[in-house]
């Protein structure tokens, strides 16, 4: 048996967070365009919940300081990588190491 997803374990927590997350912002965390919600998927440009550390690398998918709005293809490029892969692609300039995401850690 495979894993299951861990954004839809928990549906009814998970479509909160979403609404809260469509109404709060209106644009794009990695690219900082308008984000048009009336666009519905698969549309490129419609609106996506994204987290900040993806589910993946650890990350929880039903914390509201985790997620946040993005277009669904820059959530597609960003993948389980870092924004500024993403911002790279978008801008066709060299890309930074694929495998490579940035945690902020505290100074010594």
């Amino acid at each position: 048996m495979g894993r299951a997803n861990p954004r839809s374990a928990n549906g009814h927590r998970r479509r909160q967070l979403r609404a809260r997350v469509l109404a709060a912002y209106d644009t794009c965390a990695i690219c900082g365009q308008p984000v048009d919600k009336t666009l519905r998927t698969p549309h490129p440009l419609s609106a996506e919940v994204d987290e900040v550390i993806p589910v993946s690398r650890g990350g929880d998918p039903l914390a509201w300081d985790n997620v946040r709005l993005t277009h669904r293809r820059c959530n597609r490029l960003k993948s389980n990588k870092s924004d500024d892969y993403a911002r790279a692609q978008l801008e066709h300039r060299p890309q930074p190491q694929a495998t490579s995401l940035p945690l902020h850690a505290s100074a010594w």
